[in-house]
């Protein structure tokens, strides 16, 4: 613990990524209390004594939950987030909290309650987000391993721009609360991220498994993601669907499709077979589909605070826009977006026909200026939202399917980029196997760490 606090207090500022510090001396009492419980031979699990921060979005009943919003800057919920009491339950020590965009909204990580997270391989960069506070630690060594949530991207983005392993889970597989409401939404999900596959599994196996507060929760065993990862050999024959730009319809930036295809070369050369697909579905209807049903979610768990004026502008324009679209929608209109979401989960399906995973860019951009809220365009194409630059990820996170984004490498300016593989719903561990093989290739860029030494 001692080590650990003093690299944090040492490069921390560089990246602002842990917020809400906890005061070093009851640290270090939980840490000595651990190492008693050690010492009589008990061991809490896998975390023991392990320093965590939580993501500033996710509820724990001795840090503030800020949110990354003024409004609720300080505030101290009574109990733990279901998934925070099983990585507490575990042995962790819980830090401090990793910065978030207010919300969570966009997927860049600033706020006003706590400034901007810098990405740790070029700090004049953004980390992404919105779990852009525990990449950017998670780089810069200041963690072992980092929670995330992920609705658009949370856990995959960040991951991207830091060369590190995010992981979507199933739906179901991390179940969320307790909270108001835990039958209709169901887009964001709860994840681990880690610097290696083996670490990213076992974070997942605390995370994962049922609960009876948690009514759709998958109730597979979370115990067997922990079983051994395997080699290069579990590559061979791997069937992968390259959807790239979606024939074009997806704006990229350059660079991004060639980095990603050299990492899926790596594949090609454990065995692996690469075919280019383009879905039989309309991409502009599963955005239609996306913009719909997040509306909904963010007006019915911020309408209230939109409704006081005296509040109201304390939100960031991203979210007023959010919350206004979201009360003009209709019941019909809601419906009509879950139809449309579950016609994409056919059309997977039919694609899980043919291929084993599907695969993706992490992000359509590199990391961009960290003053910059969001990109106005790519390549000449404008953003007509603030999140429209991150549609591709819509794709896995509309399926419900698990979703990792591999570290890809890194562009001619060093900057990272991630590159996701979808692959079918429950089929978590399969996607960590294949992950693993990647991994075992020992790809050059995997080693290539930020500079928090000098």
């Amino acid at each position: 613990m001692a080590t650990y606090l003093a690299h944090i207090d040492t490069v921390n500022p560089r990246v602002n990524a842990i917020v809400s510090r906890v005061d070093s001396e009851q640290l270090m009492a939980q840490a000595a209390e651990c190492d008693q419980q050690l010492a009589a031979g008990r061991s809490r699990g896998w975390l023991h004594g392990i320093p965590q921060a939580i993501k500033d979005l996710s509820v724990t009943r001795d840090i503030p939950t800020s949110m990354g919003s003024p409004l609720f800057a300080g505030q101290a919920p009574v109990e733990d987030g279901l998934m925070v009491s099983r990585v507490r339950a575990a042995g962790a020590i819980f830090i401090g909290k990793t910065n978030t965009p207010e919300f969570g909204l966009g997927s860049q990580t600033y706020n006003t309650v706590f400034g901007a997270t810098r990405n740790a391989y070029d700090h004049r960069l953004c980390a992404g987000g919105s779990s852009g506070g525990a990449a950017a630690a998670l780089a810069m060594r200041m963690l072992p391993v980092a929670d995330g949530s992920d609705m658009m991207g949370s856990l995959r983005n960040p991951a991207g721009y830091h060369n590190l392993f995010g992981l979507r889970p199933s739906f179901g597989r991390v179940p969320h609360g307790a909270g108001p409401e835990i039958f209709g939404h169901q887009l964001a999900t709860e994840g681990p991220m880690a610097r290696s596959v083996g670490d990213l599994a076992q974070l997942l196996a605390i995370q994962a498994g049922p609960d009876p507060r948690a009514p759709l929760a998958l109730t597979d065993d979370p115990s067997t993601l922990r079983q051994p990862l395997p080699g290069v050999e579990a590559a061979h024959g791997l069937r992968i669907g390259w959807l790239g730009d979606w024939d074009g319809y997806l704006a990229m930036e350059e660079g991004v499709l060639d980095v990603c295809t050299g990492a899926l070369g790596v594949f090609e050369q454990l065995g692996a077979t690469l075919e280019a697909v383009t879905p039989d579905y309309a991409p502009e209807r599963l955005w239609q589909s996306w913009l719909t049903l997040r509306q909904w979610a963010v007006a019915g768990s911020l309408s209230e605070v939109w409704q006081d004026p005296e509040r109201r502008h304390q939100l960031k324009p991203e979210a007023q826009w959010e919350v206004e679209q979201g009360l003009a929608r209709s019941a019909l209109d809601i419906h009509r977006a879950n139809v449309s979401r579950s016609a994409w989960y056919a059309s997977v399906l039919k694609l899980f026909e043919r291929f084993d995973v599907l695969a993706l860019p992490s992000a359509q951009v590199f990391a961009f200026d960290v003053e910059t809220p969001w990109p106005r365009e790519i390549e000449g194409k404008a953003m007509d939202t603030y999140h429209r630059w991150m549609e591709v990820v819509i794709p896995g996170s509309l399926s419900g399917c698990p979703v990792i984004s591999l570290p890809a490498g890194f562009n001619s300016e060093g900057k990272a980029m991630g590159l996701q593989l979808i692959a079918p719903h429950r089929e978590d561990l399969a996607l960590l196997r294949w992950a693993a093989a990647f991994e075992a290739a020992q790809p050059e860029w995997l080693s290539r760490e930020p500079g928090w030494r000098t």
